[in-house]
Parts: C-alpha cells; structure tokens; sequence
C-alpha cells in the first residue's frame, strides 16, 4: 500500500511539473503594422557648414516578431525626408535647403518591459537608399555665388550645392530608440523616439581624390507613431 501510495504521489508531482513547464513556455508573437511621424535632420559636415534642423516627414511598414518574453527583432521599410538647412547673415537675403528622399530599411532589436503598458527599446544597423532631392537656393545665394566662381574658378567653394549626380545613393548607419507601448482591444500602439547616427557620407570624403569635405554624415531626431495589428 505505501509503495502504491508513493507511487501515485509521484505521479501527481510530475504530472504538475510538467503542467506548469508547459504553462511556463512562450509562444512567439507576429505583428505587422504601419506608422509615420516626424523629423528633424541635419548634416555632420567636416569643415562645417553653418545650419540649422530641416524638418520632414517619414513613415512605412513594420514587422515585428517576440522571439521570447521581453525580447523581439524589428524591420521596417520606409520614406524619408532628410536633409539640411542653411544659416546666413540676417543681413543678406541668402537662404538653401535641401530634402533629400530617402528609402531606409532598418533591423532592430526589440526589448520591452510591462504587460498592457510597456517601455519599448529599439536599436540597430539602418541601410538607406537615395531617391532624389529637392534644393532650394534663393536668387541672391545663386547670384553670389555665380560672381565668386567667375572670379576664381578654382575657389573651394559651394561643395555642398553638388548636382544630384555626385551624391552616394547608399547610406548606413546606427538607430535607436525608446517608447511607450499601449495594448488595447483594437491593437497595439507604440510612441517612439528615436536617434539616428550615420555612418556613411553624402558627399565623397578626402580619402578620395579632390573631395573637399572629410565628413557629410546624417544626424536624424524622429518622432513616430505606429500601429500594430497580431497576427499570431
């Protein structure tokens, strides 16, 4: 009798072992969604060039993928509008600014903490594709700058007013950011800030021949929004 009732109390015991390592186990989660929002950009450039934050749009699709509790990868395909803008003496009536459109494919590492709220945590590698850009140059800057090339064709000057044919069409660099994160009935909505730092340059370098900028590198300020709806 006491080996069977052993036996049984046994039993029961890895029997709720295995219950509860059962319920213990995660199960991956699936989200695809969009958002949007806004940012303010400018150019590292070496020697530096005078400017102040242009401001755009971006916005795309994202997937989202929870490999395990509190931890998940990001990637996400969308349109930006980077770019500089120039500060002159309030004195002349110079002005320039350039959009420069871009396509960025980012991948990052999802970390979260909370249930229905939740701190968000995102950070990765970001490869961009340039589009096209859109500059504009006030009358007077033109005229300007026409009289001093006419004056010394050979001046280091206006690098950064380079037709759209010397641009790199690739850029990479380093993203990351952190937010807030609201599950509802309805879906799932994330408010996120985020950094970007380039890595790659607009302009070739001096570690090419006749490059007269050493750095043209993106810094980038987003704020967005996106949605996400489960999937499994």
């Amino acid at each position: 009798m006491r080996p069977l009732l052993l036996t049984i109390i046994f039993a029961m015991l890895c029997t709720f072992s295995a219950y509860t390592q059962k319920k213990d186990v995660f199960k991956s989660e699936l989200y695809i969604g969009a958002g949007g929002g806004v940012m303010s950009s400018s150019l590292d450039f070496m020697p530096t060039v005078q400017q102040s934050y242009l401001m755009g749009i971006n916005g795309g699709i994202s997937a989202r993928y929870i490999t395990e509790k509190h931890l998940g990868l990001i990637a996400e395909l969308n349109y930006a509008q980077r770019g500089w803008k120039e500060e002159f003496n309030t004195e002349q009536d110079f002005a320039y600014s350039r959009t420069l459109n871009y396509l960025e494919i980012p991948f990052m590492t999802h970390v979260y903490f909370g249930k229905k709220i939740r701190f968000i945590i995102n950070a990765g590698p970001q490869i961009s594709l340039l589009l096209n850009d859109n500059p504009k140059m006030s009358q007077a800057l033109a005229q300007d700058m026409a009289e001093k090339q006419a004056a010394d064709p050979n001046a280091k000057i206006g690098y950064q007013y380079s037709p759209f044919s010397e641009l790199k069409r690739v850029d990479y660099g380093l993203i990351g950011g952190a937010g807030i994160e609201l599950q509802t009935l309805l879906g799932v909505f994330n408010l996120e800030g985020r950094y970007y730092f380039g890595l790659g340059d607009v302009f070739e370098s001096r570690r090419s021949e006749n490059a007269y900028f050493s750095r043209s590198a993106h810094r980038l300020i987003e704020t967005r929004l996106t949605y996400y709806i489960k999937v499994r």
